[in-house]
């Protein structure tokens, strides 16, 4: 594959109203000052944040030095017969290393759940061949330091030293950073702490893990360098300006969606990685850019989208993309990285912070004071192996089943909104449950995005709060038929996955957004049963 990034506009009238923000961040140097790390480029009131977050810019470059140190590293684990690399991190420290092992085609066992079945298999694997990587940029994410205890009690119980299979990854001075080298583990590994989360692919963060996994991470940057040459020039065929025009146009024409396919790019997972960044820098004010990350170019939500939405082919054109953007993965992590902040300069917001995510966490923090993740919720109804809870007035005449409640939910979505699926369980065993994006998107004619909780939170969630409030909100809860202690912690991994749940759901209340939550007592059951239910509303059209 060439090692060059491209970007094709196929819709005529989208190019014609791109071309006067190509030729306006073109005359402003836009795509140069970013470049060279101008903290100046979206106003005054974002300076501060910028000015902390643009080394990724050079990470091509900057990030060499670590090659040497993870080739190292590996070798030696090799040589102490130590090939399974368990990754425990979440949103920026988990997404990228999970697309870039994907695509090498390389095992890497990643953790970024609370659902104590998932965190169960993970501890079944053959821990003599295991190290963990516990990633985190704050050195206090919650899901992270959850997993990193259960770990080193399960290598201490198998008579392993815990500090000789535990790597760390973490910004310099983070609570993380004195902890690990207090206990001694075996490396600890800081990253360039001018880099926020969601721009960290070619930081220690993507690199250490996917480097142990066995990713060739040199190529990686090799065609990052050769992509950093196309988008930082000031130039109308810059294929980052032209995207980012693109994506503001389509955004003031009122399609403030970007519906992703897969066309055959051979980038596995890519748009689970540019999910995040793109909600999550541009979700905001009330405004912002939705990512729908749909199965194939010809799923719900691409083949039939309308004027909300812009269709993005990953990969060589088809007929139905407005967009597509081709080349190596490399290359494609900065084109969308340096096209997401060129389009927050044309929205008028600030593409490095975060505002509504601390929303979340906060109402699972309360929540967990109480037993077994929050106090006992009474279900509206309880049909088969499905609890219904609904959120909001908009049940208040009550619901005799799974089906009518789902209708009266659907009822409420506005014109252009859109529906989120967010589903607490295991995403290997329960990953039929995915099949509820198409079943619904298809069924209402909403664009419809389906998340694994609690990892959505450290990506979409941030738009669901801050970006444009007209979303709906489907939470599919379950029973595990196990559960894990979470040591020196008075919860369990359950608990802290209903917290995280009930947390969200709260939150997204408060903000008067429609919240169903469908809790499974039996999840296997309740997946059959919920399908059906799905497939019993109207046919065609809003259900």
């Amino acid at each position: 594959m060439a090692t060059d990034v491209s970007v094709e506009i196929a819709d005529t009238a989208l190019a014609a109203e791109a071309r006067p923000l190509v030729e306006r961040l073109t005359a402003d140097a836009v795509a140069g000052k970013l470049a060279a790390q101008d903290a100046t480029l979206w106003g005054t009131d974002a300076e501060p944040e910028a000015s902390i977050r643009l080394s990724w810019t050079t990470l091509a470059e900057s990030s060499r030095p670590l090659l040497a140190e993870i080739d190292a590293l590996r070798a030696e684990l090799h040589a102490e017969g130590l090939d399974r690399v368990v990754l425990a991190g979440m949103g920026g420290s988990s997404l990228a290393p999970e697309v870039i092992t994907g695509t090498a085609g390389v095992p890497l066992t990643v953790l970024d759940t609370t659902d104590p079945s998932q965190v169960a298999d993970a501890l079944a694997g053959d821990l003599d061949r295991t190290v963990l990587v516990v990633s985190s940029k704050s050195g206090t994410t919650v899901e992270t330091d959850s997993h990193r205890r259960i770990f080193e009690k399960a290598f201490s119980q198998n008579g392993i030293d815990p500090v000789t299979r535990i790597i760390v990854v973490t910004d310099p001075g983070s609570p993380m950073e004195t902890a690990a080298r207090e206990a001694g583990y075996r490396k600890v590994f800081t990253a360039d702490p001018n880099v926020g989360g969601r721009y960290s692919a070619l930081t220690a963060f993507g690199l250490v893990p996917a480097g142990l996994a066995g990713a060739d991470i040199a190529a990686l940057l090799d065609d990052a360098a050769s992509a950093f040459k196309a988008v930082s020039l000031d130039s109308p065929e810059n294929p980052a300006v032209v995207l980012a025009a693109a994506i503001g146009a389509a955004h003031d024409r009122g399609a403030e969606k970007l519906v992703f396919a897969d066309t055959g790019s051979g980038i596995a997972g890519f748009g689970d990685w540019v999910e995040q960044l793109i909600a999550e820098s541009t979700g905001k004010n009330g405004t912002g850019v939705l990512p729908v990350v749909v199965e194939s170019d010809d799923a719900p939500g691409f083949v039939d989208a309308g004027a909300d939405a812009t269709t993005v082919a990953v990969g060589p054109g088809v007929d139905t993309a407005r967009i597509s953007t081709d080349g190596p993965l490399g290359g494609q992590l900065l084109l969308w990285e340096f096209a997401t902040a060129l389009a927050g300069r044309l929205l008028g917001i600030n593409p490095f912070d975060q505002p509504d995510v601390e929303a979340a966490k906060k109402a699972a923090r309360a929540l967990l004071d109480g037993p077994a993740g929050g106090p006992a919720a009474t279900p509206a109804v309880v049909d088969g192996s499905i609890e219904v809870h609904p959120s909001g007035d908009w049940a208040s005449a009550g619901v005799g089943n799974v089906t009518e409640a789902l209708r009266a939910f659907l009822a409420t979505a506005p014109t252009g909104g859109y529906l989120a699926i967010q589903a607490y369980l295991d995403r290997l065993d329960d990953a039929s449950a995915a099949v509820l994006r198409t079943e619904l998107a298809r069924r209402t004619g909403l664009q419809t995005t389906f998340g694994w909780g609690p990892r959505f939170l450290h990506s979409t969630g941030q738009y669901h709060k801050g970006g444009h409030q007209n979303g709906l909100f489907l939470q599919i809860t379950g029973d595990s038929e196990g559960d894990l202690e979470v040591p020196e912690r008075p919860y369990t991994l359950a608990g802290l996955q209903r917290a995280q749940a009930l947390g969200d759901g709260q939150v997204l209340a408060d903000h008067g957004r429609p919240v169903l939550r469908l809790h499974l007592t039996d999840r296997a059951a309740g997946l059959v049963e919920l399908v059906k239910a799905v497939q019993n509303l109207h046919q065609g059209g809003r259900a």
